[in-house]
């Protein structure tokens, strides 16, 4: 396998471009012998390393059903789109791959149905767009949603069209042979490779868990790209969840059956509308938008009470309603499984005396979210482990801290697995430079934004922008995109005002813009050359204080006579940094300048440790010598 790197061999003879790489190599070998072996393996790939095709030769050449991972379903598609199919033609590689995707990602075809049966109760726009769907679902052969190129993600129509856990009729659905799912699935079955993502992955150990027939078919190499990002997602879903999204589409079924199989029914559009409303009721009870709080305080609050039994009591008038009409509407018959679920799951979030969970809200200006999620998971996952034979391998560019795996391992329950740690092979000496410069604001000092804009804006000046600055806030990202728009005559992006992928777009055509970001723009982005060569970060990103579900950890730790803030608070926000520090060099000709605005990098203790786990890159506190770099490529 190793000659597949050589650079006559199979990757360099077959892609353009290829380069061998080391540390590339190295994981690939590493991989093999864990295949080998069935060892668990936990790999961090500095940026640039090729960690794609480093898993994917091994993976291909061991002739195993294979299960890979990525961390979001843009990856998820890229990987499964443009490097898997070059790596097999590459190895000459002749078994069956399959791409599958959570529920939601596919066009559910009984439900776009009952809409178009149903009509009215849908803005004029969204018809328009029912009427597009129902033309594509004419040409498609997957049904695959990233695939209808005219409609964007985020259109109303798609959770019309589309089923979820909850509301799928599964095996009673009369259109399940036609079923989108059900062939991705079968393909999935049939195929030697698997590319899912965490989400799925996580989602499907959970329905095993519960003893319901599988998503994800059983592999003998189970591979996590983006691993950094597992802990967090598995806590999701090894918790609890009830969102005001579930409560209205669950009224909206309810409608949706009135109004096709059952119009003799009325009370069903009365009892769905009062569910409407009492969640409608319930999130202005929760007060400001924008806010993750602790359930458990906010549950002792009268008025939070009242509002949440009023909710339990329209969800028990929706089950008893539907209880009346069993057996007449498949659609109706799953609604009414829906309002038990979430009945259930109201009150195990109302049993807020649980130990060993974190009880937490978070609501914007329209939805709201009320869970209860796991302190670790560590026992969990090392059980699913344990149940499912075969090699666990994950990797990620950010995993370490302070040149070590531990916190990962620990909180994933992988303390026993081999770990190998590859530095990038690019010249951070002479590719980069980082600055924290002087006389800066002190976090959440007021006024900081206006300071932080004064002083660099002559380095964006000079840098003609080409430039993301990327915020721990929402609140400082709006607060600098005014004063840049201000006073700058360059393109200044805000995130938010439009999609990320037509932002990423601008960006590059523009040649000279500033995009001001917060926290979806600090990984998954992969901007190359000229277009970016300078990244700001306003401070830090440590994880909020008053965050209800960092305090948990902070108590558990405390409980176990560890140290907070150097085991859970410092590692966490490491790990933030990374991602974002990582947006800079993207190639191994890329040039840029880092600048972190935060002085404790240099004036407190820990900030050694995010110095030593950030790359090599030369130092300075002047922000003239950035320049300098910047006008000097």
């Amino acid at each position: 396998m190793t000659d597949d790197f050589a650079p006559e061999g199979a990757l360099a003879a077959a892609i353009t471009g290829f380069k061998p790489r080391e540390s590339q190599r190295l994981m690939a070998e590493a991989i093999e012998e864990a295949i080998e072996n069935h060892q668990p393996l936990v790999v961090e790939a500095g940026t640039g390393t090729g960690k794609t095709y480093a898993y994917l030769v091994p993976a291909l050449r061991a002739k195993r059903k294979v299960i890979i991972s990525t961390g979001s379903k843009a990856l998820q598609d890229q990987l499964y789109a443009r490097d898997l199919p070059k790596v097999a033609a590459a190895l000459k590689y002749l078994g069956v791959t399959a791409l599958l995707k959570g529920r939601s990602n596919y066009l559910c075809l009984e439900r776009m149905e009952q809409q178009t049966l149903a009509g009215g109760n849908v803005a004029p726009e969204t018809l328009g767009e029912l009427a597009e769907v129902r033309g594509w679902a004419s040409r498609t052969t997957d049904g695959d949603i990233a695939t209808c190129s005219g409609i964007p993600e985020d259109s109303p129509v798609w959770p019309l069209v589309t089923s979820t856990n909850d509301n799928c009729l599964g095996s009673d659905c009369p259109l399940y042979k036609e079923c989108f799912v059900v062939k991705a699935r079968r393909n999935a079955m049939d195929a030697d490779v698997i590319v899912v993502n965490h989400h799925l992955f996580l989602a499907d150990m959970v329905v095993k868990e519960g003893g319901f027939g599988e998503l994800i078919p059983q592999g003998d190499v189970m591979i996590f790209d983006e691993a950094h990002q597992l802990p967090d997602i598995a806590s999701q879903y090894f918790g609890q969840q009830l969102t005001s999204r579930q409560l209205t589409d669950l009224a909206r079924d309810m409608t949706l059956a009135y109004r096709t199989d059952l119009r003799d029914m009325a009370q069903l559009q009365k009892s769905a509308d009062q569910l409407t409303f009492r969640t409608q009721d319930f999130r202005l009870a929760l007060g400001e938008p924008g806010f993750r709080g602790n359930l458990r305080d906010v549950l002792a609050q009268p008025s939070l009470q009242r509002a949440l039994l009023l909710l339990d009591d329209a969800l028990e008038l929706c089950h008893d309603v539907a209880k009346l009409a069993l057996g007449r509407s498949a659609l109706l018959d799953a609604a009414f499984e829906r309002a038990a679920l979430y009945r259930t799951r109201l009150k195990r979030l109302k049993n807020i005396q649980e130990p060993g969970f974190s009880y937490w809200y978070e609501c914007n200006a329209r939805h709201f979210i009320l869970a209860l999620t796991p302190l670790s998971v560590s026992d969990r996952f090392r059980e699913v482990m344990g149940e499912k034979a075969g090699t666990w391998i994950f990797t990620s560019a950010t995993l370490s801290v302070n040149d070590r795996l531990d916190h990962f391992t620990r909180r994933i329950g992988l303390e026993d697995a081999r770990t190998l740690l590859l530095a990038s092979p690019f010249d951070y000496a002479s590719q980069s430079l980082l600055c924290v410069p002087r006389f800066l604001p002190e976090p959440n000092q007021r006024g900081a934004a206006v300071q932080l804009a004064r002083m660099l804006i002559p380095v964006i000046v000079a840098n003609r922008g080409r430039c993301f600055f990327l915020c721990t806030s929402h609140q400082m990202m709006r607060d600098l995109a005014a004063e840049f728009r201000a006073a700058l005559t360059l393109p200044v992006l805000l995130q938010g005002e439009t999609g990320k992928r037509q932002l990423l777009e601008q960006f590059v055509t523009a040649g000279n813009a500033l995009l001001v970001a917060t926290n979806s723009f600090w990984e998954g982005v992969d901007v190359r050359g000229e277009a970016l060569s300078c990244v700001i970060i306003d401070k830090l990103p440590f994880t909020s204080p008053d965050d209800p579900l960092l305090k948990a950890r902070v108590e558990d730790c405390q409980l176990r006579g560890g140290d907070p803030f150097i085991e859970v608070q410092v590692p966490e926000a490491v790990i933030a940094l990374k991602q974002g520090v990582g947006r800079l060099i993207r190639d191994s000709d890329d040039r840029g300048v880092l600048i972190i605005c935060d002085q404790r990098l240099v004036t407190r203790p820990y900030g050694e440790i995010f110095l030593k786990s950030l790359p090599p890159a030369p130092r300075t506190r002047s922000l003239q010598r950035a320049i300098d770099f910047l006008q000097n490529r």
